[in-house]
């Protein structure tokens, strides 16, 4: 039976409970029918998580084209991007975003285990860095949106980024995105502010990591 992506995205409620001495966070959801419930990245491939030198990439001058880009500064920031796009470390009070990677996403070189399997209400896990999910869609990391040409967005198109929301497909037309992606709601996000978030992630440093490719439900059940 497939999996509904989208009732998932929606009804998932990040609850989590952290061990001291595992590196995974269990994951319990509550669903709108039950209480028992951040455009989506590649195994060790041993690429360098770092920033590059240099500055970020330039998006144009002038009034209108820097007010874009702080509009997407600002809902990149209030919605939420780097609690799963920029690995996470613990901190003082748990764990915070790990600034110097900005929404590199999964490190390419963090190889993780077969994830263990739901028991009672629990069904999903998440890595400590919260860059890899688990769930009844497979297993899910996080994408690279950094403007990196070879493993970010530096790319991709307004129009593909846009696409991407609007339809839950990489590109518009690819992969579907997975959870914990919430694209169901971010679609209903406006044009000029889609805009503004791509034009805001085009003057991030861009970093060279490859992030692992998801690992659908069914391919997982055959390993």
């Amino acid at each position: 039976m497939m999996w509904r992506r989208d009732v998932m995205a929606r009804s998932v409620r990040r609850l989590v409970v952290m061990t001291a001495s595992a590196g995974l966070i269990i994951v319990a959801g509550v669903s709108a029918h039950s209480a028992t419930q951040g455009a989506g990245s590649t195994g060790a491939g041993g690429a360098s998580t770092a920033p590059k030198a240099g500055a970020a990439a330039k998006t144009g001058t002038g009034d209108k084209a820097s007010g874009s880009v702080a509009r997407g500064k600002y809902l990149v920031t209030a919605m939420g991007c780097h609690d799963c796009h920029t690995p996470a470390k613990m901190g003082p009070n748990g764990p915070e975003p790990d600034m110097s990677h900005p929404l590199g996403g999964h490190p390419a070189g963090l190889t993780v285990p077969p994830p263990p399997g739901p028991s009672g209400p629990w069904i999903g896990s998440v890595t400590g860095t919260f860059t890899a999910w688990s769930g009844p869609w497979g297993v899910s990391y996080t994408a690279n949106l950094t403007p990196d040409k070879a493993t970010g967005l530096g790319e991709w198109t307004e129009q593909q980024f846009v696409d991407t929301i609007r339809t839950g497909r990489r590109q518009g037309r690819g992969r579907e995105i997975l959870p914990p992606m919430p694209w169901p709601a971010f679609k209903n996000l406006n044009d000029a502010d889609l805009k503004a978030i791509f034009a805001y992630l085009r003057t991030v440093t861009p970093i060279e990591n490859k992030v692992p490719e998801p690992v659908l439900a069914a391919a997982a059940a055959t390993k």
